[in-house]
């Protein structure tokens, strides 16, 4: 399996980046896995560039502080992908990127083939605006994740959201599983 899997989530304020670090977190706390989360935000408003991170380990974790090589990076806002020093900063060698976009931007793919970045995307738009009416794209991203890293699976997700969501409305938790299970299907893996 693995020892331990660092991802960095990018997004802006108010679009549940937070959120989907901690929806993860959850998910494998169900599965027995340790975890780490934290967000890290920059000027404290809505719009404004937001980040979180989430460590999964099957052991224990000492380290408490962000995440400056991840394994993984998702991009939640679909404008961020254009920002492409900013989200591929640090990322590992061969590591795994998930995108809010139709297409990825050339800019983007042409920057992480030179190391050798696996690019998954979704439109997570499209898929928040059907279901949701809204462009709330975390959960969605959060399904496309999970399909693209096999990190945790689908059901503890799904769990997670319903403790997470818990008194909320059973349309809120339908809503955001329906979603995540849309993303899940549909992400694909560029080139």
């Amino acid at each position: 399996m693995f020892h331990l899997i660092e991802v960095r989530w990018h997004g802006r304020g108010g679009q549940g980046v937070v959120t989907s670090s901690e929806l993860l977190a959850l998910a494998a706390v169900k599965e027995g896995k340790y975890v780490y989360h934290a967000p890290e935000f920059g000027p404290e408003r809505r719009g404004a560039p937001v980040r979180a991170y989430t460590r999964i380990a099957e052991k224990p974790i000492d380290q408490h502080f962000g995440i400056y090589e991840p394994d993984a990076v998702v991009v939640i806002d679909p404008t961020l992908q254009s920002d492409v020093e900013s989200v591929l900063y640090g990322l590992k060698r061969g590591g795994l990127l998930v995108v809010n976009a139709k297409n990825p931007s050339e800019d983007l793919v042409k920057r992480a083939k030179e190391f050798d970045v696996k690019i998954w995307y979704v439109d997570a738009y499209k898929i928040a605006m059907n279901v949701f009416g809204r462009p709330f794209y975390n959960t969605p991203m959060l399904g496309a994740f999970v399909k693209a890293s096999n990190i945790v699976k689908l059901d503890s997700v799904k769990e997670a959201i319903k403790e997470r969501f818990s008194g909320r409305g059973e349309g809120i938790i339908e809503k955001n599983i329906q979603v995540v299970e849309i993303a899940y299907k549909e992400v694909k893996l560029f080139g």
